[in-house]
């Protein structure tokens, strides 16, 4: 199965090391892409300090998630969204920067119209995916014929009403991402990732159709972030 993880606004700079390799990154075919959105974005970060991703990137659902706690064979089912690289793997070394799916650059234009031609001949579509990601993002690349289910958070009244979960939806989706990812095991449809969650501690319900999880708390239950 894989994850699909949005990257987070908030990032984490390196405060040394060497600049990001162009040609060590995850699906290399994308490196003509990715040095020029680099030339047209930052040149600078061609020789900004890098580090991995999972270092990198930081917020809410990240905090929740614990990237760089899990073990490698966990970061292997796991791929980063991004405005300015496509898309990395946890390991994959980049600095830090400050750039979304929003910008729209002179002579590229859209940026999830940019990428999408591109991810579409070189991502996996097949099998089982958790998608975590933010419809701008999501409209770079959307998988055709892999499974693809969604997160979303409610809180539930003592009259049963729920209210959709909006800022601090980034945490149920974190702790999903990390239950999912720490029970190991080959899920494969949209049942298998209801049962992680439920073992998990998280009363979830799954929608008709198997494209949505939804998980539910008590109104007024107090979370706190993973640390």
């Amino acid at each position: 199965m894989l994850v699909l993880l949005p990257p987070s606004a908030g990032k984490t700079a390196p405060p040394s090391g060497p600049p990001v390799d162009f040609s060590a990154l995850a699906y290399p075919q994308l490196t003509k892409l990715r040095r020029s959105l680099v030339a047209a974005a930052d040149r600078r970060l061609r020789t900004a300090s890098a580090a991995p991703a999972a270092e990198v990137y930081t917020g809410v659902l990240y905090g929740q998630l614990g990237l760089p706690d899990l073990d490698r064979a966990a970061w292997d089912r796991v791929l980063i969204a991004s405005a300015l690289w496509g898309v990395v793997r946890p390991a994959d070394r980049i600095p830090a920067y400050t750039f979304d799916m929003g910008v729209k650059l002179p002579r590229i234009g859209g940026l999830a119209a940019f990428w999408r031609p591109a991810l579409a001949r070189a991502l996996p579509d097949a099998g089982l995916v958790l998608d975590l990601r933010s419809g701008s993002y999501a409209a770079a690349w959307r998988p055709r014929a892999a499974t693809v289910v969604g997160v979303r958070g409610f809180t539930e009244r003592p009259d049963g009403s729920r209210t959709a979960i909006t800022h601090m939806a980034k945490r149920v989706r974190g702790d999903v991402a990390r239950l999912v990812l720490q029970a190991g095991g080959d899920p494969s449809t949209p049942q298998d990732l209801g049962d992680i969650a439920r073992a998990g501690g998280l009363r979830v319900e799954l929608a008709a159709d198997g494209s949505t999880l939804d998980v539910i708390e008590p109104a007024g239950t107090v979370r706190f972030e993973r640390r």
